[in-house]
């Protein structure tokens, strides 16, 4: 292979800037499944609205999905009528389909949240808003009507917001290491896994929680089930390629040698799976749940989900279809 430039390589269709929009939906997604499981695990929540996992998937199921859009409208070449992507479905089209799942995944939110945080709101709309009183009567019949329905569906659209980031990538089909059918279940675990990380942070920091807490011993319970998949799945994703023909063994060895090879290895592997993994499996109960290690193994575990976004992104860019 020819030598490159690291992030100005040849045939670059996305940049970085896709790879921060894959990392921050990943983020949005897992937080808000990791909710609703929470909810639904049997534990009591009195007020929601004080809890801070419900909480986090409020703030972390929002804004980054927000700002995600932003950065790709404003990535786009014509920024000013990407609205007319909102309006105009393009069935064919899996960026159109992307847009249809974002407008259905914030509306489902929104309306959980406002059911989650309907004392906040209430006092809210009584002191500024009174002329929209009528709107709490119907955020008390969804729950006590339509709550269950409402988080199933929120469930699924969050889940399937985080495999679609691995169909985009896969939809450019000239490139032989995206075109693989493993990179949405990839990123879908990979997401889940950040989005736990990003929820220990609001926890711990601006929740200021203890380590031995409820919530901790909760989110404890997944992070090596869901680090083992993600390392099975990239297995399965290299297997692929390795055994998928002339295009996609160039693919590999590309991706898996220079600058690339080094953000997978020492990035993904080392820093985003082997030290958290390790020390979740072999630390003792007293180092898991101490509050300073969750926030550094998260913020590892963060580093090795965005250095597998732009792995993916970029090192799949490397080698093109012959």
């Amino acid at each position: 292979m020819n030598e490159y430039v690291p992030f100005q390589t040849p045939n670059l269709v996305w940049d970085g800037t896709i790879a921060i929009y894959l990392f921050l939906l990943g983020i949005s997604s897992g937080a808000v499944q990791l909710a609703i499981a929470y909810r639904n695990s049997g534990v009591k929540i009195e007020k929601p609205s004080q809890n801070w996992i419900i909480r986090s998937a409020a703030i972390l199921g929002t804004l980054p999905t927000i700002i995600g859009l932003l950065l790709l409208i404003f990535h786009l070449t014509k920024p000013w009528t990407f609205w007319k992507l909102m309006f105009n479905y393009n069935f064919s089209s899996v960026m159109s389909m992307g847009v249809m799942l974002f407008q259905l995944y914030m509306a489902v939110l929104v309306v959980w949240i406002a059911i989650m945080f309907k004392d906040w709101l209430a006092c809210f709309i009584s002191r500024y808003l009174p002329m929209f009183k009528f709107a709490l009567g119907w955020i008390d019949f969804a729950e006590a009507k339509l709550l269950k329905p409402i988080e199933f569906i929120l469930f699924v659209l969050a889940a399937v917001l985080g495999a679609y980031t691995g169909f985009l990538l896969s939809a450019l089909v000239s490139y032989p290491m995206l075109n693989n059918p493993v990179l949405p279940a990839l990123f879908l675990a990979s997401g889940a896994s950040s989005g736990i990380a990003a929820t220990f942070l609001m926890v711990l920091i601006a929740g200021k929680l203890s380590g031995e807490s409820h919530e901790v011993h909760f989110m404890h319970k997944f992070e090596v089930p869901i680090m083992v998949t993600e390392l099975g799945l990239i297995v399965a994703f290299f297997v692929g390629l390795h055994f998928g023909g002339a295009d996609k063994s160039l693919a590999l060895t590309n991706a898996l040698s220079g600058f690339w090879g080094s953000v997978f290895w020492i990035g993904v592997m080392l820093i985003g799976i082997a030290i958290p993994l390790t020390a979740n499996i072999f630390g003792s109960h007293r180092l898991k749940h101490n509050v300073k290690f969750i926030i550094l193994i998260s913020i590892f575990d963060l580093i090795g989900v965005l250095c597998l976004r732009y792995f993916i992104l970029y090192a799949g860019q490397l080698t093109v279809a012959s």
